[in-house]
């Protein structure tokens, strides 16, 4: 009972959890910023290089790579171990592959590596590069988890494989997404920085054009939005598919898909665009194959041979994977254990103080192994002097080491080191060639106290050492060359027309009195054929094409648009237009009409305030439309016209007639208007705009009646106005 401890259970579990947290941010999903590595593939190439499964030697059966692995440093799945190891092999998904896989490794198009019993692997020299200097003390050592080994706690790392490789996981509360970038040009921006260490990331950016992604693509953000990517360590690289056009006979062509974006099936890719044709959602469009073998060629066949390509092309950016948004998190560990969001500079910048610290550590390790070799030389040519003697004292002596130290004035290292000499060795102890290695050594050894000594000879040698590295995928060789195209210019999208999206087709838009809806095929112009249901009637129908969009304006002073294609077609009574879009109960369509760009309507309430509005701001992009007329407690929207004159007669409830031109109404974007005739208490009966010079035409008995001298019913807008002329219809309407 003693040993029980009360505690509070939030207390507890925050404390347990915040564990759990940190030992999945730092042992097993974000990367060390200076070698670029997870724990599990740390710890599968130092498994692999104790194996010696070095480039040059043979192949060894995966399971046992993974066997070792999870038994001597990584406790956990062997599934986990097995796919971390499959995609360190796999070329399509990392730039600059760490590990040379024999057998099924899986494929672009998504298909898992075959079973780990039946692949083999190796190191690449890439790999091999990443853990020089192990065996020359670059780098901590540290007990395994059973007590029994030892493994590294950070790759020597000359080769830059954070940038150059990327890395993706996901943690408890943070998450990494680092592109791939191309070798020689991080090598060249690591040397400028040496020589620059104020350089910006602009700067930099002259040397790193942007990710470089091993399935190659283009990168079409601007060289600003990089700059600021990178300055940030956080932002989008938009990356589209690579194509060409491939001429055919009698004028027809087919595209051809050469390269696709990062980390995008190539399966799931050909089976969307399939749907997309299936599903009518594309119609510029006919079939989709897939001629791919060790390239990719994804064949797309336009339906004819007038199709524009950048359109088409548009069309799939934005509907596929064949243009991805890959959003950089540059969220790695430092050298001091801790997660941070780092930019291009800082990165770079730790792996150089990462490479200055290597470069020390081996000099004073190499330094040590010198003055200890330097010591046994001096041993040695006593030796060679003495030999006799030396002889003499090892076979009558029982413990010779004594005597030896005592009569030659030898150290602890030099007495070992010369009863450790095999018998075969005496003949090569010859004293020039004792002295010749000791001078040899002694000049290393200046050499590297010089080098200690002096920081900027380190740089130096570090920046020769990128022209080494480079070495390992030249610029000009299929592993080294830039893959990922940079465009020059500014990017500018594509406007896709609705033709490719819709099938154009001829229909007939009904709508009722009562607020139904629906498309008949082809241009009806027999109303008498329609049906409704009782009670109910023809309120308007337009003749136009399934890629039209079509307005409708409400009382309440709204304007909604719904795309021809979308309204329900059908020989029955359609559906109520409210399903359409979000039209309240109470208000009730005034007109529905076409859109056409850049044309000018009048719209007038009931309270007789009206202005013009463009067309092109009428264009409502959501269902519950958009508010143009603004009204005022218990006004409503009372008509909608073409502006397509230039003078304006209204009439109200009162019987007062007046006429004022065109210009005196303002053109807004929305609003309440201004006010076109003056009553007390009445409203707006009818509101008309013509062609001043054809005169005012009106209904008269059986025919039309066309008043041409205005001049009494002429005014300034918000006027009173007059008596109509005689013969005027009772209705108070102008048609």
């Amino acid at each position: 009972m003693s040993k029980i401890q009360e505690v509070q259970i939030d207390k507890a579990l925050s404390e347990r959890y915040l564990a759990y947290a940190l030992s999945t941010i730092v042992s097993r999903s974000l990367p060390d910023v200076r070698d670029g590595l997870k724990p599990v593939h740390r710890r599968l190439l130092f498994a692999m290089r104790q194996l010696k499964l070095d480039p040059k030697g043979g192949f060894k059966k995966c399971a046992r790579v993974v066997g070792d692995v999870i038994g001597k440093y990584h406790p956990h799945g062997d599934a986990s171990v097995y796919e971390a190891m499959v995609r360190l092999a796999q070329s399509f998904a990392v730039r600059y592959p760490l590990v040379e896989g024999q057998g099924n490794f899986g494929n672009i198009d998504g298909d898992k590596a075959a079973a780990m019993r039946y692949t083999e692997a190796r190191l690449t020299p890439v790999a091999m590069a990443l853990m020089q200097g192990l065996e020359s003390n670059a780098v901590d050592f540290a007990l395994t988890y059973d007590g029994q080994e030892e493994e590294p706690l950070l790759m020597p790392a000359s080769f830059p494989n954070l940038l150059a490789n990327g890395s993706s996981g996901i943690a408890v509360g943070m998450a990494t997404n680092i592109p791939p970038h191309n070798l020689s040009e991080l090598c060249d921006a690591l040397k400028y920085l040496i020589k620059h260490p104020e350089a910006s990331v602009s700067d930099l950016a002259k040397y790193i054009q942007g990710p470089d992604f091993p399935t190659g693509g283009i990168l079409i953000n601007s060289k600003d939005s990089i700059i600021k990517t990178y300055e940030k360590g956080r932002g989008v690289f938009r990356v589209r598919a690579k194509y060409e056009v491939e001429e055919l006979s009698h004028g027809q062509y087919q595209i051809i898909i050469t390269e696709i974006p990062y980390q995008v099936s190539k399966s799931d890719l050909i089976t969307r665009i399939a749907k997309l044709i299936l599903d009518k959602k594309i119609q510029l469009l006919s079939d989709v194959r897939d001629e791919s073998d060790e390239n990719i060629r994804i064949v797309l066949e336009p339906k004819n041979r007038t199709v524009d390509v950048k359109v088409l092309m548009a069309y799939l950016f934005q509907q596929t994977d064949l243009q991805i948004n890959f959003n950089l998190n540059m969220n790695v560990i430092d050298k001091e254990g801790t997660p941070q969001v780092m930019s291009l500079k800082e990165v770079l910048k730790a792996f150089l103080d990462h490479c200055f610290v290597l470069l020390k550590r081996k000099s004073l390790y190499r330094l040590d192994k010198i003055e200890h070799r330097m010591e046994v030389l001096k041993g040695y040519i006593i030796a060679y002097l003495n030999l006799d003697r030396v002889i003499e004292i090892i076979r009558t002596q029982d413990e010779p080491k004594p005597f030896l130290m005592k009569e030659f004035s030898l150290t602890d290292i030099q007495a070992e080191a010369i009863l450790n000499m095999k018998l075969r060795s005496l003949r090569k102890l010859e004293e020039m060639e004792l002295k010749n290695e000791h001078k040899a050594l002694e000049e290393e050894k200046n050499c590297l106290q010089k080098l200690l000594a002096t920081p900027d000879l380190m740089w130096q040698n570090i920046a020769l050492q990128f022209n080494e590295v480079k070495k390992l995928a030249p610029a000009n060789s299929t592993l080294g060359a830039r893959r990922t195209q940079v465009l020059e210019t500014e990017f500018k999208p594509i406007e896709v027309p609705l033709e490719v999206l819709i099938e154009k087709e001829p229909i007939t838009v009904i709508l009722s009195e009562k607020g139904w809806i629906k498309t008949i095929k082809g241009h009806n112009d027999d109303p008498e054929s329609l049906k409704f249901k009782e009670g109910d009637e023809l309120q308007c129908s337009l003749k136009a094409q399934t890629t039209d969009k079509i307005v409708f304006y409400g009382d309440n002073g709204v304007f909604y648009t719904v795309m021809a294609d979308k309204i329900p077609s059908g020989r029955g009574y359609g559906e109520p237009v409210r399903l359409s879009m979000d039209l309240p109960e109470e208000v009730n369509i005034l007109k529905m009409f076409i859109y056409e760009d850049d044309k000018v309507f009048f719209v007038a309430s009931e309270k007789g305030k009206g202005f013009c509005v463009n067309s092109n701001d009428i264009l409502a992009q959501t269902r519950v439309g958009k508010k143009i007329l603004n009204l005022k407690k218990g006004d409503k929207a009372f008509k909608i016209l073409e502006a397509d004159g230039d003078t304006v007669a209204v009439i109200g409830q009162n019987r007062k007639m007046l006429i004022f031109g065109l210009d005196e109404v303002p053109t807004l974007s929305r609003g309440q208007g201004v006010i076109l005739q003056k009553y007390k208490d009445g409203k707006l009966s009818d509101v008309k705009i013509f062609k001043k010079e054809e005169g005012l035409s009106f209904p008269f008995g059986n025919g039309t009646r066309i008043e041409r001298d205005l001049t009494m019913w002429e005014g300034r807008r918000a006027s009173v106005g007059k008596i109509p002329p005689v013969g005027f219809p009772r209705s108070n309407k102008f048609s």
